[in-house]
C-alpha cells in the first residue's frame, strides 16, 4: 500500500507540475527559513569544535559582590577576580577539568622591526586546553609548570602565525604583544568568533601579565570568567551543589564582603541568555518565544499550501469515488492523501534544508554578525561541521510532518467526507 502511495505521488507531481512545483518550493522555503533560524540559536548551544563539550560544560560569567549584612540588590555585578576563581572554582574536586580566563581583549603584536598589527588575546591557564579541544597544527599548549611559573609562552593561531613569519611552522620564535616578547610554543587552526568561549587568536598564561592584580572589593571582583568540564551532565547537580560549598567557604574568609552566583553555573544553553550577573535568565519563556516565531513561520505558508492541496484534490473527486465504491473507507483515503502529502513534503524540506546550508555557508559572516563580535579582530566564520548536527535533521523531519498537518489535514479529512454519490456525479 505504501508502494502505491509513493507512486501516487510522483504521478501527481507529473500530471500538475506548475501546481506541484508551485506547491515545493513553497514549502522548501518556509523549511528553509525556520531550519536558518533554528542554525542561528544551534550555533550558540550546540557542540562543535573547539566547544565539542557545550553538552557537558558549565560557566560563569558573572559574580555579584555585597556588604556582609546587607541586601543582595545593593550590589557590584561583573567578572571574579583570579582569586576568588581559583578558591570556589578550580578547587572543584567533581569535575574533570576547571578553566579560569579573561575575555578575549585587543593587543598590538609584532615581531622585532615588523609591522603592528591587532589581534584578540585572551589570558588563561593550562586547563584552558583541556577544557577546550583546539586543534595545535605545530608545538603544544604551555603546561602547567608554565603557566603557574608565569612564563612569556604564547599559543597563537594559524592567521596569525603566518601574519608575523608567513608560514605556520614557528615554534620556539618571538611573538611581541604590546612590547613585550613571548616565546610561540604552539599554533592551533584558527578558531571561529562564534565559539565565544574558546575564541581568541593569541593565548597566553595569565600569570605572565599583571592581570591577576587588576582587582577590586578586597581581591574579590576582577576580570575573569570560569568554565567547567564535567565528566558527565549528570554530574551537573554535584558540581553546583560543591560550587555552593566553596562559596560559603570562602565568604568566610571574607571580612567585609560576601558573594553570590545568581544560579549559576550555567548550561551553555542558559549561558547564552545570561546577559547580566543581577538578571537571572528565563528559560522556558526563551523557548515559548522560539516555539511561537516556529508556529507563526509554519502556520501562514500552511493556510497558502492547503488551499492548493484543497485544489488538487477537487480534480481527483471521480478518483476518491472509485475508490470509495470499491470498499475504500474514509480512514483509507484521509491516510491516501496525507502520505502522498508527506512525500512532496519530505521532499520540500529536504530541497529546504540544502537552501539553509547554501545560505548559512555563504551569507555566515552577516547572519551570525552580532555588535559584540563586531568589537573583534575577526569576522564569524561558519563551515560545516558547526552546522552538521543530528538535532538538525530532527528538527526538520518535526517541522516537515507538522507542515504536511497543517497543510492537507483539513484538505484530507473533507475529501475522505464526500459521499461516493456526489463524487461520481462529478465526473
Amino acid at each position: 500500500m505504501i508502494k502505491q502511495y509513493f507512486k501516487q505521488a510522483l504521478y501527481q507531481l507529473h500530471a500538475q507540475p506548475l501546481l506541484s512545483a508551485i506547491s515545493v518550493l513553497g514549502t522548501a522555503l518556509a523549511i528553509c527559513l525556520i531550519m536558518v533560524i533554528v542554525l542561528m540559536q544551534q550555533i550558540k548551544t550546540e557542540p562543535y569544535a573547539p566547544e565539542s563539550n557545550r553538552n557537558r560544560m558549565l560557566h560563569v560569567k558573572w559574580m555579584t559582590c555585597y556588604q556582609k549584612g546587607s541586601n543582595i540588590d545593593n550590589s557590584s555585578n561583573g567578572p571574579m577576580s583570579a582569586q576568588t576563581a581559583r578558591q570556589c572554582f578550580r578547587a572543584l574536586a567533581t569535575p574533570e577539568a576547571v578553566t579560569i580566563y579573561t575575555i578575549e581583549h585587543t593587543m598590538q603584536a609584532n615581531i622585532p622591526k615588523g609591522k603592528e598589527f591587532s589581534v584578540d588575546m585572551k589570558q588563561t591557564d593550562e586547563q584552558f586546553f583541556k577544557v577546550f579541544d583546539l586543534s595545535f597544527v605545530d608545538g603544544k599548549p604551555f603546561d602547567e609548570a608554565s603557566s603557574e611559573a608565569g612564563l612569556p609562552v604564547a599559543v597563537i593561531n594559524e592567521s596569525v602565525a603566518r601574519a608575523l613569519y608567513g608560514l605556520t611552522a614557528v615554534i620556539g620564535r618571538q611573538i611581541n604583544l604590546n612590547h613585550a616578547p613571548f616565546k610561540i610554543c604552539g599554533v592551533v587552526h584558527d578558531v571561529s568568533t562564534l565559539a565565544n568561549n574558546a575564541y581568541a587568536q593569541v593565548w597566553i598564561p595569565y600569570k605572565s601579565t599583571d592581570i591577576g592584580g587588576m582587582s577590586w572589593y578586597n581581591d574579590v571582583m576582577g576580570t575573569f570568567r570560569v568554565s567547567i568540564l564535567a565528566h558527565s551532565k549528570d554530574d551537573f547537580p554535584a558540581i553546583r551543589k560543591e560550587c555552593e560549598r566553596l562559596r560559603l567557604k570562602y565568604n568566610e574568609g571574607l571580612a567585609e564582603q560576601e558573594i553570590a552566583y545568581r544560579n549559576q553555573p550555567d548550561t551553555q544553553e542558559v549561558s547564552v541568555i545570561h546577559k547580566w550577573a543581577n538578571a537571572t535568565p528565563d528559560l522556558n519563556a526563551e523557548c515559548n518565544k522560539r516555539f511561537l516565531i516556529y508556529a507563526l513561520l509554519l502556520l501562514i505558508p500552511a493556510i497558502n499550501l492547503s488551499s492548493m492541496t484543497q485544489s488538487r484534490l477537487r480534480k481527483r473527486i471521480t478518483e476518491i469515488g472509485i475508490r470509495r465504491s470499491f470498499g475504500s473507507t474514509r480512514g483509507d483515503i484521509m491516510w491516501q492523501v496525507l502520505f502522498e502529502n508527506l512525500i512532496l513534503t519530505f521532499l520540500s524540506g529536504l530541497i529546504g534544508l540544502i537552501f539553509c546550508y547554501a545560505f548559512a555557508l555563504i551569507f555566515g559572516p552577516s547572519l551570525f554578525a552580532s555588535s559584540t563580535l563586531s568589537l573583534l579582530n575577526s569576522s564569524p566564520s561558519v563551515d560545516i561541521m558547526m552546522l552538521m548536527h543530528f538535532s538538525t535533521f530532527g528538527y526538520a523531519l518535526l517541522f516537515c510532518l507538522l507542515m504536511n498537518l497543517l497543510s492537507s489535514g483539513i484538505p484530507a479529512w473533507k475529501a475522505s467526507r464526500v459521499s461516493i454519490t456526489d463524487a461520481l456525479s462529478n465526473h
